[in-house]
């Protein structure tokens, strides 16, 4: 059981590093707080659910919740986004609490109010030996790695590549941008896409994992902006680590402490915050 909750909790926890990465960067970047991105969440979710219901196997579900993910961000972030970022925070609550309504109406009217299932891939619809007695879901191990690998390109084009060191420095050093010429619309449009991009993925590889639902991305953005509070607004690195903490603890907790489960990550969160308000990854 022990070993059960483990790849539980690490793959839960990478899933939830998916939405994060795409909510701390807009957070870092932009300076927006997104309420709406457990929306983008729901959507992907359900994009996936429609794809299998037209008889298409999920592995064309993916790459539709990236490109559909880039186009909606890239709309979002021009047509409203960009008016509002100069503007107060509870403004930016207000605009993506409207969001949050748009897109709850969209799904009743289109797929209803009812619980959805998706199917698990006829491929990985088995289980891998673990231990002698112990067999884990092919799946759950696929969306594992999945999440890794996307983890480890995010990385990569963050810390290698000329466009990861701009939006590094819209993060950190934001009057740098102007100082070498670049446009620092293009980069905020990009980090959006990019984030908006990530939270549909996570929600088509989450549809066979939890069912698609009404209202489903409240709960995990909930839970992305512990991880974000904790990890330190704009840090990736932070919400990567925090993700996989706050994963174990929620399943670890789950499974053996359930009376005090629904508490162990917001106690977390409030050490964290009297004891580093900035997040355990942030700049002092």
């Amino acid at each position: 059981m022990l070993i059960a909750q483990v790849l539980n909790g690490v793959q839960y926890g990478l899933l939830l590093f998916l939405i994060s990465a795409g909510l701390t960067l807009i957070f870092g970047v932009l300076g927006m707080i997104n309420l709406a991105h457990g929306s983008l969440f729901m959507v992907g979710a359900y994009l996936a659910f429609a794809v299998v219901r037209a008889g298409a196997p999920l592995w064309v579900a993916l790459p539709a919740a990236v490109l559909a993910g880039v186009a909606l961000g890239t709309l979002l972030e021009r047509g409203l986004f960009r008016w509002f970022r100069e503007r107060e925070h509870l403004d930016q609550v207000l605009l993506t609490f409207a969001l949050i309504l748009l897109f709850e109406e969209a799904r009743a009217a289109l797929f209803g109010n009812a619980f959805h299932g998706v199917a698990v891939p006829a491929a990985l619809d088995f289980s891998v030996p673990v231990t002698a007695d112990f067999s884990y879901s092919a799946y759950r191990l696929a969306v594992l790695g999945a999440c890794l690998l996307v983890a480890a390109g995010l990385f990569f084009v963050l810390e290698r590549t000329r466009v990861g060191a701009a939006v590094r420095a819209a993060a950190e050093r934001p009057e740098m941008l102007e100082l070498l010429g670049m446009d620092a619309r293009r980069i905020h449009t990009l980090v959006f896409a990019a984030g908006t991009a990530l939270a549909m993925l996570a929600g088509a590889l989450a549809a066979p994992l939890y069912s698609v639902y009404p209202n489903m991305g409240e709960g995990f953005l909930i839970i992305s902006f512990v991880v974000v509070i904790v990890g330190g607004p704009g840090s990736v690195a932070g919400a990567f680590w925090t993700a996989l903490l706050v994963g174990m603890v929620d399943t670890l907790g789950k499974a053996y402490l359930p009376e005090v489960a629904g508490l162990a990550v917001y106690v977390l969160m409030a050490a964290v915050l009297l004891w580093r308000p900035t997040g355990l990854f942030a700049r002092a």
